[in-house]
């Protein structure tokens, strides 16, 4: 199921074929709608009514490219649509409208001194589509399309996953999992559009769900590689779900945090916390929506995020799926008041 979630192209504001895919999944389990900004509110019955309201929550969006501009010989000019760092852009394959382009920008050999001790700028980089003139361009493109990574999924090495859209296509497969599965309480499901242009999605659905406890179910950032040591690494590849205490836009709750952190523990489950504080997800939104919602992220620990080539590990998967299982029935336990 990942590997069909990430091969779909679903940049913010373009969530549709991720969202025709989760409904196809679910809509024989459970009860669902569609709010008007796209993201979809699913209600699971369980085998009993909680005193709390639950709702598990993950995006559908991924990060990708906007075209701005053509120029008179067919290049196109674009702008990213997500969080994206320049340097991991420069070319690099994409598709768009089913057609391929390439990302280029001006050769090395022709930069001049100062231009080499810069680093490259989405101004500077054009999309070739193989295209002769802007008329020919406009045969294929339309200012306002979206490019996409072009990238394979792959298994590689010890257990890894390479892909695109790993962030957060691992959060939408691991809730429709839960969605086909028996549960101790009924449970809400989010999956929500242009988290990664502003939590714009989740904003909405959570103040329709009204939720007591939100658990947000994410990719973030690890550091683990080579010549980078100790709090500098964030998190680590093979060490279990990462559960946040901070981030950039959230403090998480104390009490669900270290509920996270026991039941991992009483379990023999990995799980390990963040070292740094930064970046941010759906949480920053849920935490402050309507009256408010008591909230947790429960994160898998990600290589080079918002690329075209994103690295996670197996054994990190099916771990986050272990901690989720076993926590979920217990946020409707009144120990965690």
């Amino acid at each position: 199921m990942l590997k069909e979630l990430c091969a779909l192209n679903s940049t913010s504001g373009d969530e549709g074929s991720v969202r025709e895919f989760i409904i196809n999944q679910i809509k024989d389990c459970c009860d669902y709608s569609i709010d008007r900004l796209g993201s979809i509110i699913a209600f699971k019955k369980g085998a009993a009514r909680p005193d709390k309201k639950v709702m598990l929550s993950a995006h559908m969006d991924e990060v990708g490219f906007i075209i701005t501009d053509i120029d008179e010989n067919g290049y196109l000019s674009f702008s990213p649509v997500g969080g994206i760092d320049p340097k991991v852009v420069a070319n690099r394959t994409v598709t768009l409208n089913s057609i391929d382009g390439v990302i280029g920008l001006k050769p090395i050999h022709l930069l001049n001194d100062e231009e080499k001790k810069k680093a490259p700028d989405f101004k500077s980089m054009k999309i070739d589509i193989g295209a002769v003139s802007r008329e020919n361009a406009l045969e294929f493109v339309q200012l306002g399309d979206y490019a996409y990574f072009s990238s394979d999924y792959a298994e590689f090495g010890d257990g890894y996953i390479m892909s695109k859209a790993l962030d957060d296509r691992i959060g939408c497969m691991i809730l429709i999992d839960l969605i086909k599965s028996d549960l101790a309480y009924d449970t809400w499901f989010c999956f929500n559009v242009q988290e990664e242009v502003g939590l714009r999605g989740a904003a909405c659905t959570s103040y329709q769900v009204k939720s007591d406890i939100a658990v947000v179910i994410e990719a973030t950032t690890a550091a683990d590689l080579c010549g980078v040591k100790g709090g500098d690494r964030v998190c680590v590849l093979g060490n279990g779900p990462v559960v946040s205490f901070m981030d950039g836009r959230t403090i998480y709750d104390k009490m669900l945090y270290s509920l996270a952190m026991k039941t991992a523990k009483d379990n023999n489950i990995k799980a390990q916390t963040k070292t740094a504080i930064a970046g941010g997800n759906d949480a920053g939104a849920i935490q402050t929506s309507a009256g408010g919602s008591r909230v947790l992220a429960v994160s898998l620990p990600c290589r080079y995020i918002h690329s075209g080539s994103s690295v996670v590990k197996k054994s990190d998967i099916a771990e986050t799926q272990k901690l989720i299982k076993t926590l979920l029935p217990e946020l409707n336990c009144d120990n965690n008041d």
